[in-house]
């Protein structure tokens, strides 16, 4: 029917909303082949993300293991210089007083930090030895009956300075018989104005029957040396720190005729044990870090400075006969 107004003015049947312009629908049909391509293009991104991820994790073990394989000891260039001709004297500067570090034992026991003396009960036997090696800051007093109470020698590291310090009763005043031999950098331990010997004769001020030993810069270099002849590896170059485990081994073998060694696991220990069982790294901290997490991270990692835990074990091996050390709890040569 004609409208009777004016054109402009009538009111036609309003027609459905159309899409906005330039945005008609699109076939269903191309529709979906845009979805599909869509989802392809994602699972190539992931498949591309997931292969990019694959080859970093295995450049880095490859490279890893470049730095330092565990299995064996390659590279070994000479046998080192007997360990015990080296002069004392000249390995060790006193920090208090002008005394000469106490020379050799005919016995000595190490006694390290790990979990495995637990239960073990070894404390009289540890009592017993002539002389007896710990190390950091591991404590006695609640695990007597495991590690005893005897100290002889104390070998601290410079991270490890205050922990010790901190608490005198149980390191200074409980043993006061107890040599401490600190090791570090240069930098800290053998300047005059080093910061961490201020603190050391600070505490001697206070315990004027301590007495304590700095590593010298010489022997700190021949501690490089021999890890370079016995391993191949520049422990610079190869971003690593020595343990105190390492300078404690050393340093047993120049004032001891004996080394009987006490927790520490063999080379081979970590690809042994079984997965789903834990050890503390330390018997004092129950709930710290794994042992063979520890071990293993260490030796593996190529960014910053780790110790290279496995690989002394290697030395500490083939040391054994030519030193006379032996290894219980576990027992291993």
């Amino acid at each position: 029917m004609a409208c009777p107004r004016p054109l402009s003015q009538c009111d036609p049947t309003p027609l459905p909303p159309g899409p906005p312009a330039g945005r008609w629908p699109l076939p269903l049909s191309r529709r979906r082949r845009e979805m599909s391509s869509n989802k392809e293009q994602r699972s190539a991104v992931f498949v591309i993300l997931f292969a990019l991820i694959t080859i970093l994790i295995l450049y880095s073990s490859n490279s890893a293991n470049e730095v330092f394989h565990y299995g064996s000891l390659r590279g070994r260039s000479r046998r080192p210089v007997n360990l015990k001709k080296w002069s004392i004297t000249d390995g060790y500067t006193p920090i208090l007083g002008n005394k000469t570090l106490p020379s050799r034992c005919h016995q000595c026991v190490i006694v390290t930090s790990s979990s495995h003396l637990l239960g073990t009960k070894l404390g009289p036997e540890i009592e017993r030895a002539e002389c007896t090696i710990r190390m950091n800051d591991a404590p006695t007093t609640g695990y007597s009956a495991d590690v005893g109470n005897k100290t002889t020698f104390r070998v601290v590291a410079h991270s490890s300075v205050f922990r010790v310090l901190r608490r005198p009763q149980e390191f200074v005043n409980r043993t006061p018989e107890t040599v401490f031999i600190f090791w570090g950098p240069p930098n800290k331990m053998q300047k005059p104005q080093g910061s961490l010997v201020r603190v050391i004769q600070r505490a001697g001020l206070v315990f004027p029957n301590m007495e304590a030993y700095a590593v010298s810069l010489g022997r700190m270099r021949q501690f490089d040396d021999l890890f370079r002849s016995e391993t191949g590896k520049d422990r610079e170059k190869s971003h690593s720190w020595l343990s105190t485990g390492w300078f404690t081994m050393v340093i047993a073998v120049e004032l001891c005729d004996h080394v009987h060694v006490y927790g520490m696991v063999p080379p081979d220990y970590c690809s042994q044990r079984p997965r789903l069982q834990r050890m503390p790294y330390h018997y004092y901290e129950p709930k710290g870090p794994d042992e063979c997490v520890t071990y293993i991270q260490n030796e593996h990692s190529r960014k910053g400075n780790h110790h290279r835990f496995i690989t002394e074990k290697r030395v500490f091996s083939s040391w054994a006969q030519l030193y006379g050390i032996t290894f219980s709890h576990p027992s291993w040569t």
